[in-house]
């Protein structure tokens, strides 16, 4: 880990509550694995992963009031749920507060909630951590999830958003329309690599 990523992590430790640090430390690590399993930049997935919930911490009502305030979009999920803001609002955080610079770090902690069609390896690296992490334990089918992040991280992010989608239709949760695109999107390269248009 370089000195400046070491930095940051003392720095969130004071910052997130004790479970959120763990998750995000597991996030980290979890990421820099699946970086080297598919050839990724280790040092960029850690740093995604250790900033991927640097602003989960603060309530809703500041997060839209910090959008509002540096003109970040809010879409109607976003408002109802604002929860959901978080990842835009890390992304702005890891590059106004902690310094990063690197777009492809930046877009990964942006997308990482609702992911996006067409994500790239870091995205889609991010996106499975933050599901997958040592300290997750109540998602359905999980210990396959993680089996198959190792083998085929396209069918994990399909199958992860298949879950998250069949999970707030259950709960009658708020979901971005980027989290139906998404998964719309892979859903469609799925059928594509298995010969059905």
């Amino acid at each position: 880990m370089t000195e400046r990523l070491k930095t940051i992590k003392k720095q969130l430790k004071k910052e997130l509550d004790k479970q959120r640090y763990e998750h995000t430390v597991g996030v980290m690590y979890t990421a820099s694995c699946l970086a080297m399993r598919y050839g990724s930049d280790i040092n960029q997935a850690m740093a995604a992963g250790l900033l991927h919930d640097c602003a989960k911490c603060i309530s809703g009502e500041k997060q839209l009031h910090l959008c509002k305030k540096h003109h970040i979009p809010v879409s109607d999920a976003e408002w109802r749920n604002p929860v959901l803001l978080h990842a835009k609002l890390g992304a702005f955080f890891a590059k106004t507060k902690y310094g990063v610079e690197d777009a492809e770090v930046l877009h990964a902690i942006k997308a990482h909630t609702t992911g996006e069609p067409g994500m790239n390896l870091l995205d889609k690296i991010l996106y499975v951590s933050d599901y997958i992490e040592p300290n997750r334990y109540k998602a359905p089918d999980l210990e396959e999830i993680r089996s198959l992040a190792f083998e085929n991280i396209d069918d994990a992010v399909y199958r992860i958003l298949k879950d998250t989608i069949h999970f707030l239709n259950q709960k009658k949760g708020a979901m971005d329309t980027k989290t139906m695109d998404t998964y719309k999107f892979y859903k469609r390269q799925k059928g594509e690599e298995n010969g059905r248009s």
